[in-house]
């Protein structure tokens, strides 16, 4: 894929994994259209990041995704990729009786999956028309091997796995090319006290970028190649490295 000179739209830029991919892409001479949630945030980055465009969306509500991608269709004809970023993940203990685990279960299945594959459907038009498009879609090394405290996020990255897989098929023929990026346990404001032998999210960026370039649709960052590996051979070894995790 050709890495600079894009129009691309990143869900979540605003911190993490999505503002280390914002700064990489900015440097190569793309336009991104960064959304977010967060208003004050997408201001703050602009402050940081002058070239940059910003939609804010809330990808839990479904009138605030059906804007953006309005708005992508208005403003920006051009788009050629769409980077799949954002996500949320609650560590909920279901045998407590907490009210609010039901809308816990409801907004990470839509912020993580449902959005995600409604934003793709819904760009699709704009994507078919440009000779170098993609679909990126970030999911984890949890869609293969799950842990016990997040079994609504481990389920939604399964989906999101499947599905980018099922989307490449129906797409190979097209000029849209499908990519999933697994990451490890990546140091981001939604991992913080969580785990250990952590990546940085510059770490991720190097190892997408290789295989972007490369057009390897399925790129296995850091540590989650030896956890598909392993999970391949002994699945129950591999279930029990991460169950506690």
């Amino acid at each position: 894929m050709q890495v600079n000179k894009n129009v691309i739209l990143l869900t979540g830029g605003t911190s993490g994994i999505g503002k280390a991919l914002l700064k990489r892409f900015m440097s190569l001479e793309n336009t991104v259209i960064v959304s977010s949630s967060n208003q004050k945030n997408l201001d703050a980055l602009q402050g940081e990041y002058p070239d940059i465009k910003t939609i804010q969306c809330d990808l839990g509500d479904p009138a605030s995704l059906q804007n953006l991608i309005d708005r992508v269709h208005f403003e920006y004809q051009d788009l050629n990729l769409l980077i799949n970023n954002a996500g949320i993940q609650y560590n909920d203990n279901w045998l407590t009786t907490d009210d609010s685990i039901p809308s816990h279960i409801e907004r990470e299945v839509r912020v993580n999956l449902i959005s995600p594959l409604q934003l793709a459907y819904g760009l699709l038009p704009i994507l078919k028309d440009q000779p170098n498009a993609a679909i990126i879609n970030i999911s984890s090394g949890l869609a293969f091997v799950p842990k016990k405290s997040a079994p609504v996020y481990c389920g939604t990255k399964a989906g999101l796995h499947l599905s980018t897989k099922a989307l490449r098929y129906q797409l190979e023929n097209s000029n849209i090319k499908v990519f999933e990026v697994i990451p490890p346990l990546v140091d981001t404001p939604m991992t913080t006290g969580r785990g250990q032998g952590k990546i940085t999210p510059e770490q991720l960026v190097d190892e997408f970028m290789e295989g972007f370039r490369k057009d390897r649709y399925e790129i296995s960052i850091g540590k989650t190649k030896w956890l598909r590996l392993i999970q391949r051979i002994s699945p129950k070894f591999a279930d029990g490295m991460l169950k506690n995790a």
